[in-house]
């Protein structure tokens, strides 16, 4: 995809500082860090999301997440992450190429996502579950 940074920063074309890198997926720096080593790990090949990416891919991906926090466990000491990947516009995805961040996380960053809980919506899980 000619517009899309993430394909960019794969073929060398838009900078980045890579962390770690397999034949099918590329862990970077995020340029726009909310903690210090939140990085983002892409599949070398556009997907759009969770949606389209090949499980086989999508594997791949998530075994680099995982090398990825050991090796911050192992070289830093981190023991809290939040592993985040947003698929569409409403999920509030920003780059639409798949991608996880990893976010490192300490007590007091000030990182505190809330979600709006609907404890009320357990009545309708039977008829939820018939759906699919």
């Amino acid at each position: 995809m000619d517009s899309c940074i993430f394909c960019a920063i794969i073929k060398g074309e838009a900078p980045s500082w890579k962390v770690y890198e397999t034949e099918d997926a590329y862990a970077f720096l995020d340029i726009h860090p909310v903690s210090r080593y939140h990085t983002l790990v892409i599949p070398k090949k556009h997907y759009t999301n969770i949606f389209d990416i090949p499980e086989q891919e999508l594997t791949a991906v998530l075994s680099t997440v995982k090398k990825i926090a050991k090796l911050y466990e192992q070289k830093l000491g981190i023991q809290d992450l939040q592993i985040i990947s947003n698929s569409g516009a409403a999920a509030q995805q920003e780059v639409f190429h798949m991608h996880f961040h990893i976010i490192p996380r300490r007590v007091g960053d000030g990182q505190n996502i809330r979600r709006k809980a609907y404890p009320e919506w357990t009545a309708d899980f039977d008829a939820m579950l018939e759906k699919i």
